[in-house]
């Protein structure tokens, strides 16, 4: 069994597309859940409105890139208030029944074929990367080295994904020491508490509904960035492994899912190497490679469940501060 190769993918994966569309994901999931403890089971269904709001705006409307992308993101903001308006009064597992839900509605509103001319219904979309390529301006050559070694449009792709995910990390970093922080972290705490102090706590529930969903919207944008977009990819699923990223980090941090994150997609890819190599080198005789390759996601099913029980504060979390919500 050859490991160069099943390292040198693993390598690779820090610096991927994906990584850093879980971490923008993963990011926003903390404003929602560790900052303003708002359960929110459906952020693959904000993932699915940043990723085809920017592709429809595209194929459909001609726009530039970065126009699809900032209407892919107010999308999920719109999204997020018709989402919150009816449903922040709403506590515990109640509101995480309601967006597992509507993060379902949104995916089945893709795939009808009602709507084929414009989101493609199970094909998905595809085909939108022209206007972004067009303005890269890194000159045409690999560059990097080691498994780091990418050609022009993937380097452009992830220097724009970094660059979002930099601004997106300052942006909470900053927010989350401002007194709106301050406010949100009290309401985590004990709500009740904090609107006997006179603050609005659905308009500070809403607000932090809209914000993280923004920044999951942009994890569904750079993910769609280098390949398409697919119903396929927004399921509930999804959902469970941004979920996991967090815990893994941190949920009450700025840093920790970026960590989560990393952790997380640099064991799935390994697992998703080194599991089907096994199999072809006799050490697992009883399964096939496919099946193999399953493994890896009851492996991340077992891991979410030890990391609520035994460490639910994250690698990056601090064991004093409340992350869950009681």
């Amino acid at each position: 069994m050859d490991f160069l190769p099943i390292l040198s993918n693993t390598a690779s994966s820090i610096l991927s597309p994906a990584t850093i569309g879980y971490a923008l994901a993963a990011l926003g999931l903390a404003v929602h859940f560790g900052y303003a403890g708002l359960i929110n089971m459906g952020i693959a269904g904000f993932m699915a409105i940043g990723a085809y709001g920017y592709a429809i705006s595209i194929l459909t409307f001609g726009l530039p890139w970065w126009a699809g992308a900032l209407i892919g993101l107010a999308a999920a903001a719109v999204f997020a208030l018709i989402l919150g308006i009816p449903t922040l009064r709403l506590r515990g597992d109640y509101l995480a029944i309601v967006t597992i839900a509507a993060a379902e509605v949104v995916r089945l509103l893709f795939l009808t074929t009602a709507f084929d001319s414009v989101t493609g219904s199970a094909d998905g979309l595809s085909g939108y990367h022209e206007s972004f390529r067009s303005a890269n301006p890194i000159p045409a050559g690999s560059y990097g080295f080691g498994p780091w070694t990418y050609n022009e449009t993937d380097w452009w792709v992830r220097i724009m994904g970094l660059v979002t995910l930099g601004i997106a990390v300052l942006v909470v970093f900053m927010l989350m020491r401002s007194p709106w922080g301050r406010v949100l972290k009290g309401i985590r705490e004990d709500e009740d508490a904090v609107r006997s102090l006179g603050k609005n706590v659905f308009s500070y529930k809403l607000q932090a509904l809209v914000l993280g969903g923004v920044l999951a919207a942009a994890g569904g944008i750079v993910y769609a960035l280098p390949s398409a977009v697919s119903p396929g990819v927004y399921v509930t699923s999804l959902t469970f492994f941004v979920w996991t990223a967090l815990l893994l980090g941190g949920a009450a941090t700025v840093f920790g899912p970026l960590l989560g994150s990393l952790i997380f997609w640099v064991l799935q890819t390994f697992l998703a190497n080194i599991l089907p190599a096994l199999v072809d080198a006799g050490v697992l005789p009883f399964m096939s490679s496919i099946q193999a390759g399953t493994v890896r996601f009851i492996l991340v099913g077992v891991a979410l469940m030890l990391l609520v029980i035994f460490m639910p504060q994250g690698l990056l979390g601090n064991k004093k501060e409340l992350t869950f919500v009681r």
